[in-house]
């Protein structure tokens, strides 16, 4: 099974990780490491691949799987039994609890804080961003916003992610700086091409949250690596996860 390890800086005692599509049971499309039981797959293979996820990578529990409808609520771990799986991202502030969001474009966001005792997990897309998940992810952090740490897993790269003007517009009207993150497409002249992880970061810096890692994928250009929903339509999904230990 081949991950793509999460970068903390000093912070010593968090998990966090991103699958790539190797290591599963999968057939094509979805091959091989497909997380997502809503997008087509059969359903025992998708069942062995989140064993194989535990199991390869010792997980503290059984992870729980979203119904991820891109927007910005937040469920918090643990949960009572009468809890609602519609979420877009995940906290916890207890040990051994693992978040975990699933992505086939969309940009994963994985935080922690300087102490190691606070983990979330956000799935990203354009429309969640602009309507502010990130921002109510930090909201449920006690820790001050320039203790918190983030990593941003895979996404679609600033050279395939391509948009209309009424993308750029929704943005501009939440952070007039948002139109930094977009250039004209040399390919289409009615369209743009957008950089989630350079959106992602102006929100995150206007919070105060500066120490951020990651953000070096492609998921549209790395087929080898990453399902992508822009680029195969029907595909499957990874997964990026944290969890922290007792120091």
């Amino acid at each position: 099974m081949q991950i793509i390890k999460a970068n903390f800086g000093q912070v010593v005692n968090v998990q966090g990780l991103m699958t790539t599509r190797q290591g599963g049971v999968s057939l094509a499309p979805y091959d091989s490491l497909n997380l997502g039981n809503h997008v087509g797959d059969d359903e025992s293979a998708v069942k062995i691949n989140r064993t194989l996820l535990v199991e390869k990578l010792a997980l503290p529990q059984q992870p729980i799987f979203l119904n991820q409808t891109h927007s910005k609520k937040v469920l918090r771990l643990p949960c009572l039994n009468d809890f609602d799986l519609n979420a877009d991202a995940v906290y916890s502030d207890q040990p051994n609890q693992v978040c975990l969001v699933m992505t086939a474009d969309c940009l994963p966001v994985l935080f922690t804080n300087k102490q190691g005792n606070e983990v979330a997990a956000a799935h990203t897309g354009w429309r969640g961003l602009c309507d502010g998940v990130l921002e109510e992810t930090v909201r449920q952090f006690r820790a001050a916003k320039k203790d918190i740490v983030v990593w941003l897993g895979a996404a679609i790269g600033p050279q395939a992610f391509q948009v209309g003007n009424e993308v750029i517009e929704q943005f501009m009207a939440k952070d007039p700086q948002a139109k930094d993150a977009f250039i004209p497409d040399p390919k289409d002249e009615n369209k743009f091409l957008g950089n989630l992880y350079q959106l992602a970061k102006q929100r995150l810096n206007a919070l105060g949250i500066t120490e951020i890692y990651g953000g070096e994928h492609c998921t549209y250009s790395e087929k080898e690596l990453f399902f992508s929903y822009r680029r195969d339509g029907k595909t499957g999904r990874m997964a990026s996860l944290i969890w922290f230990t007792e120091k």
